[in-house]
């Protein structure tokens, strides 16, 4: 079975609350996060017609700071599906309500995995791509997918050597103070 990406698309806005932000008037991080988290949860849960939980977050970039009584809308979309997994992107935008002033204030891709009655992974149905975009979105999925494994396979393999990766350390403002028999 297969689904548009339209079929599972979901839109939400809320008011900024003060009880909501920092002592600057700032809408804590945490707590879009937080309605990011419901949102990918929201759009997978409709493409999946399953469960879903948070597997990771990637690429968490807050680009402008949302202000307190700002109207927020986020966007979400299934950018990628893989067999129980999906991509779901989401775009952040606030709203000054009283001048209709709109930024883009963050955008993330969480990775949602469908879950059946017994809590284990179930599959999903596929994506039809309807446009550019959408064939743009999923092929930048599974870049991040392979740039992903690739990192974790170098960082964490039994014959990682330190002595390997020293040399781009230079230039940073870190000093490595090992013990001598270190390796």
């Amino acid at each position: 079975m297969y689904k548009t990406i339209d079929a599972s698309r979901i839109q939400i806005s809320q008011l900024m609350l003060p009880s909501n932000a920092n002592f600057g008037g700032k809408i804590h991080g945490g707590y879009i996060l937080n309605l990011m988290d419901q949102i990918a949860f929201a759009c997978a849960s409709k493409h999946s017609g399953s469960y879903c939980v948070t597997a990771s977050v990637d690429t968490v970039d807050f680009i402008s700071p949302i202000e307190v009584g700002e109207l927020v809308t986020m966007k979400a979309s299934v950018n990628y599906v893989g067999k129980s997994s999906m991509v779901v992107g989401i775009r952040v935008e606030s709203e000054n309500i009283q001048n209709g002033d709109k930024k883009h204030c963050n955008s993330s891709y969480f990775t949602m995995v469908a879950k059946n009655d017994n809590g284990r992974a179930t599959e999903v149905p596929g994506l039809i791509l309807n446009d550019k975009t959408e064939v743009k979105r999923f092929l930048k999925a599974l870049k991040r997918i392979k740039t992903k494994r690739q990192r974790q396979s170098e960082f964490n393999s039994t014959s990682f050597s330190l002595q390997n990766y020293l040399k781009e350390l230079e230039g940073y403002r870190v000093k490595v103070e090992l013990p001598e028999n270190y390796q």
